[in-house]
């Protein structure tokens, strides 16, 4: 036992030394995943609910994607964009094959991605809108942590620290359209929302919200842009979460899943929309062969076995679970889709909460002080789910909630 704890300290105090400290890390260092489950340094077995932030969609080292990388490493791994490469262009293609989209652009990551997006919408605005260069956004949205996508991300404990921000984005009440309204102006090139707030605490909007900004923003010429790099590649039950609420976007941006643990981001917009010219946008490492090629992978599997079905399915049986813990706990609600899931606590103890469950053997996120989210692979297996709650209430029976 002993010689388990000086293992884990040992690492700690690598960290505490060598690592920027930016992190409030969990004791636990981790060396191994297959499927829904990891292992520690001191052999340990987790259920991982957490999925490293919705981004193993399909669980830890699925042999599809394995096998991928491993193939592609052996042939080429990067190279300029100046040259074709056979992985980035057939992702390219199965993306757009399989939404509404003509053009896409990949990137390292989904606040990349994102950044992307926004230049496109300024270009957008310069040449079709006089000039126009507003992006509105929502407030406890999050689109990444780059100097930008804080300034778009509204939430003020992000923003804090780095003003003055940049300017251009006007972060207003998500869900609520008559304050949507009384924010645009002639200066709007584009509208970025999530089609569910991850990171702001499992907030599903309205249906008639989204349509009705949708439908403004058709109106004025205005780009409507989607933020997917949490919802998509199947997490809310079907492929894309646009697809959930009836929507038709302008831009999406997508991460996170798409790379299936390799750090892959894409925006993606129609035809009429594709105003970047050569030079206007690049990257060195976006959509280089062995991240395009796990992402084809991954992608190709999750729509041939219609995974986000699947995901559907388990997603209503893990909601009916957790509304059975509400019933018999101090909890204010349930909410989300698939199985991006969120429990909200009455009273802030959700990191209390996780982690009783870290030391019982279930990885959750403290969204929230007081919300709770869920997010495991898409093939999480019903008996995987059983036990996560049973987990889950043994935690909160510990806390007195």
């Amino acid at each position: 036992m002993n010689q388990n704890i000086d293992k884990l300290k040992t690492w700690q105090n690598i960290e505490s030394q060598y690592y920027m400290q930016v992190v409030n890390r969990l004791p636990v260092v981790l060396v191994m995943g297959k499927g829904t489950l990891v292992w520690d340094s001191n052999s340990n077995k987790y259920l991982d609910f957490t999925s490293g932030w919705a981004v193993l969609n399909l669980g830890h080292s699925h042999p599809v994607v394995t096998n991928a990388i491993q193939e592609q490493s052996k042939k080429i791994m990067q190279m300029t964009n100046l040259y074709y490469t056979i992985p980035q262009l057939g992702l390219a293609k199965l993306l757009a094959d399989n939404s509404c989209y003509d053009r896409v652009f990949f990137a390292n990551s989904g606040a990349e991605a994102n950044e992307g997006a926004c230049k496109l919408a300024r270009k957008w605005g310069r040449e079709m809108l006089d000039g126009a260069y507003e992006i509105i956004t929502a407030n406890n949205s999050f689109h990444g942590r780059t100097m930008a996508m804080m300034a778009a991300t509204g939430q003020k404990h992000y923003q804090e620290e780095w003003e003055p921000l940049m300017p251009g984005f006007i972060n207003v009440e998500y869900n609520d359209f008559d304050k949507f309204l009384e924010k645009v102006s002639e200066k709007t090139c584009a509208v970025l929302l999530e089609v569910v707030q991850g990171e702001g605490g499992i907030n599903v909007p309205d249906q008639k919200y989204l349509l009705s900004v949708q439908k403004w923003c058709q109106e004025h010429n205005v780009l409507f842009m989607v933020d997917e790099v949490q919802t998509g590649m199947g997490r809310l039950g079907t492929l894309f979460g646009y697809q959930k609420f009836g929507l038709d976007p302008d831009v999406m941006v997508l991460g996170k899943a798409l790379g299936a643990g390799v750090p892959l981001g894409a925006f993606l917009c129609k035809e009429r929309f594709s105003v970047l010219s050569p030079g206007d946008h690049g990257s060195t490492f976006g959509g280089n062969a062995l991240t395009t090629a796990a992402g084809w992978a991954s992608a190709k599997y999750i729509i041939e076995t219609d995974l986000p079905a699947e995901a559907a399915r388990s997603g209503k049986y893990l909601y009916s679970m957790l509304e059975v813990i509400k019933d018999r706990h101090d909890i204010e609600a349930v909410r989300g889709f698939g199985l991006l899931l969120g429990l909200e606590l009455r009273k802030n103890k959700a990191q209390a909460v996780i982690e009783r469950c870290l030391s019982k053997g279930l990885l959750l996120n403290a969204v929230r002080p007081n919300i709770i989210r869920f997010f495991p692979p898409l093939n999480v297996t019903e008996g995987e789910m059983n036990q996560a709650i049973k987990i889950l209430e043994e935690a909160l029976i510990e806390e007195k909630i």
